[in-house]
């Protein structure tokens, strides 16, 4: 639908409408008092603003419960008909894996539940089953808080995808990149550093807690970092690589487990954080 025919539903469609976007009800609500939206962006900005800034952990918990485990096909199927369709774009990844990958997703969402308590959350659209593996096996290694904060970004990333779809008749413009950016090149072969595992580090009361997570592609990028239409407070951050797994997948022994690059935003502008890297040296510098 567009917009205009979005602000002309009754509050009772609207609603139903938002929640397939997102399950955290106080979302909803604050979303339906700001409606009618003069355009698509007030409503993806309104989005951002609910989100981190209304929202609480009750709240967060709500959303994430809505969602069919990664990788549980019948869990799909069966109980998440509402939003069945969307879901199952959005986790294409997982339709044809194999038996073992989707075992191996099982057991890792088990212990994902045990440790934090609630469901693994991540924006799985244009995610293989290996991929969406790998990154739930690395976010095992979070603590509680980080780790909500990192499912956070991931659900506001679904709800962008969402919102979206429901306004699939307006003409929107593209959606927002990542406030910040990174590009791993290995120089040693003088290609992209794929399968690096990254971590966007702010720092919290006193220590530095994960809020973004990802593995690079095979450009070496990772897309969507953080949601459209998230931006930082200006400050001093960390992006982590974990180069020690990278070059042990390749059987090399590298002299660096990881590589920490500390950088301070200034602004709503974008910051682009590479990483040149090699078995026995590194560099980086501020990209565009």
């Amino acid at each position: 639908m567009q917009l205009q025919a979005f602000n002309s539903l009754p509050a009772n469609e609207a609603e139903t409408a938002l929640a397939h976007c997102c399950g955290a009800t106080r979302w909803v609500n604050l979303m339906m008092g700001a409606r009618p939206f003069t355009a698509a962006p007030a409503l993806f900005a309104r989005c951002n603003e609910v989100w981190y800034g209304d929202c609480r952990e009750e709240d967060w918990l709500e959303a994430f419960a809505q969602h069919p485990k990664i990788g549980d096909i019948n869990s799909l199927k069966e109980k998440y008909a509402a939003t069945r369709d969307w879901a199952a774009g959005e986790q294409s990844g997982v339709q044809e894996a194999p038996t073992a990958i989707l075992e191996q997703l099982a057991a890792a969402n088990r212990a994902y539940e045990g440790k934090f308590g609630f469901l693994f959350i991540v924006c799985a659209t244009g995610k293989t089953a290996e991929e969406m593996l790998r990154l739930l096996k690395d976010r095992l290694e979070n603590e509680r808080e980080e780790e909500l904060w990192v499912a956070m970004g991931e659900q506001c990333k679904i709800t962008h995808l969402r919102l979206r779809k429901l306004l699939a008749d307006e003409a929107l413009a593209p959606a927002t990149v990542s406030q910040v950016t990174t590009h791993v090149l290995d120089t040693s072969i003088g290609q992209p550093g794929r399968g690096v595992s990254i971590r966007l580090k702010a720092r919290a009361e006193g220590r530095w807690l994960s809020i973004a997570q990802g593995v690079s592609n095979d450009d070496g990028r990772i897309t969507g970092l953080l949601p459209p239409e998230r931006t930082l407070s200006p400050g001093h951050y960390k992006m982590v690589f974990d180069t020690g797994k990278y070059f042990d997948s390749q059987k090399i022994q590298g002299f660096y487990p990881e590589v920490e690059i500390s950088f301070t935003t200034f602004d709503q502008g974008h910051y682009h954080v590479p990483l040149l890297i090699n078995p026995f040296g590194y560099s980086t510098y501020r990209g565009s």
